[in-house]
């Protein structure tokens, strides 16, 4: 089992996508501006869309994945991407995205009866199956309903989470407290200069990631940083290390493919 990251910026910027990643071949995490940059081929493989939550950044490719694979969807005999998000996230998406009026309602396109998306509402606590895959959905801490997701090895009971847009949140911490936890994809989006506004965007800065860290289980654990701003990272970096030495995180780059299985 393989993470590809697609993107992982907190905004575009040359060279820079917004968050989505791909799990093996069928399963994309979110979907920022880095779907795009897969073959129409691949986009068709998709049968399932996970959302954290409906700001745009990370929803503004499921109508164009919609779009751009319909017809070869349709060739190869696949029914409607199943998109997977809390019911306030699929809410969100009907009523401002998928209206009419900025996109045209592909769940109820090319028909009603064969529709290219198909709303999933899932809740926190709520373990999925998809295509063999176990996933679980974590709370998160935004300024809109959101969650993250925990995706359980092939090979062992071993997981990895990527927490979605998340600001200080006990909540996660108390459920990842019995977890096995390999890896940690966890968003720390403005340096602390800003602090203040990352208080009020819901979001983490290296001194609330840092007190966050400290409730990490027990055990080698390794943490990737995600949706870091642009022009941002170098001081988020330096402040985090000096924050959180013990916790050696690295950020994220596009294109890189993480390992879910057992081994390290």
């Amino acid at each position: 089992m393989s993470l590809r990251v697609l993107g992982c910026s907190g905004a575009i910027a040359a060279g820079g996508r917004t968050t989505s990643f791909l799990l093996d071949e069928h399963v994309l995490v979110d979907a920022g501006t880095g779907l795009g940059d897969l073959p129409l081929d691949a986009m068709a493989r998709i049968d399932h869309v996970l959302l954290s939550h409906s700001h745009l950044d990370h929803v503004l490719g499921v109508p164009l994945l919609a779009d751009a694979t319909l017809r070869l969807r349709r060739q190869q005999g696949r029914g409607p991407i199943n998109v997977h998000a809390l019911p306030a996230t699929l809410q969100a998406l009907q009523q401002h995205l998928f209206n009419g009026v900025l996109w045209p309602d592909f769940t109820q396109l090319p028909s009603p009866e064969a529709p290219a998306l198909q709303w999933q509402p899932v809740a926190v606590g709520e373990t999925l199956t998809l295509g063999g895959r176990i996933v679980r959905v974590l709370p998160a801490a935004h300024t809109v309903p959101a969650c993250g997701f925990a995706f359980r090895s092939l090979q062992a009971d071993l997981w990895s989470v990527f927490t979605g847009d998340t600001g200080p949140n006990p909540a996660l911490w108390a459920s990842l407290r019995d977890l096995p936890l390999r890896q940690l994809i966890i968003e720390v989006a403005f340096s602390d200069d800003e602090a203040a506004l990352a208080t009020r965007a819901g979001h983490h800065c290296p001194t609330t990631l840092a007190a966050e860290l400290q409730a990490l289980p027990a055990g080698p654990v390794d943490v990737w940083l995600t949706h870091l701003k642009p022009g941002e990272d170098e001081a988020i970096v330096a402040q985090l290390r000096q924050r959180a030495p013990q916790h050696a995180a690295r950020v994220l780059s596009q294109g890189q493919v993480l390992s879910l299985d057992a081994s390290r």
